[in-house]
């Protein structure tokens, strides 16, 4: 086999190199970045994944509850008020108060991380207006009924407008700040958001176990 001069490796070196170049310069930028691709969701609930506006953790958490609540939403949507009052029996919540307990439960974590107060240390105001429907329970068997599903789906509307709100301000250092939480172990904000978008799906079921029992 011939041996190739020197003269000759360098110009074709040369050559493949500036087709190279040109391939590169042509090709769109962001193929060679990390930067997340923002989800339209103004098409679909399910596109999961880093919002406009948000930081990509973020986003992509608020995505996921923005699903979870629309599910919870179109699960009692339709319900009367004798319906939403319902208890199976004498130790059961009502679907009413779940809906409320929801609304709490996501009003004291944005106190707790947003705020950064030691939970349980809010003002009497806020227990006051909130700590019934945390605790449901006896006392609040019996005094949350007699609403229609408006005055629910209100509460949690006005709730997570200020969560949205707050995630706005956040970036995904904050999300992964961490405390001793959870049984007292290391737990960062997503973990806690989590718990709130996981809660709902726990009380979810539990609402449609009592629909499937409701008086016809």
């Amino acid at each position: 086999m011939k041996k190739e001069s020197n003269k000759t490796s360098r110009r074709k070196f040369i050559k493949g190199s500036a087709m190279l170049t040109a391939g590169i310069a042509t090709t769109p930028f962001m193929s060679f970045t990390n930067e997340p691709q923002i989800a339209d969701t103004s098409d679909s609930i399910y596109l999961v994944g880093p919002q406009k506006g948000y930081s990509p953790q973020v986003g992509t958490l608020l995505s996921t509850m923005t699903l979870m609540r629309t599910w919870v939403i179109g699960t009692v949507k339709d319900l009367s008020i004798e319906q939403l009052d319902f208890q199976i029996d004498e130790q059961s919540n009502s679907i009413g108060a779940m809906l409320l307990h929801l609304a709490a439960t996501e009003r004291y974590y944005q106190l707790n991380t947003f705020d950064e107060i030691t939970w349980g240390q809010w003002s009497d105001d806020i227990k006051n207006e909130w700590d019934v429907p945390m605790g449901l329970g006896k006392k609040g068997r019996e005094v949350i009924k007699g609403n229609p599903i408006s005055y629910y789906l209100d509460k949690l509307e006005k709730v997570r407008e200020v969560t949205k709100k707050e995630f706005a301000k956040r970036d995904d250092d904050w999300i992964m700040k961490s405390e001793p939480f959870f049984g007292n172990q290391p737990t960062n904000n997503y973990a806690k958001w989590f718990h709130v978008c996981e809660h709902e799906s726990n009380h979810r079921g539990q609402i449609k176990f009592i629909i499937k029992r409701l008086p016809s």
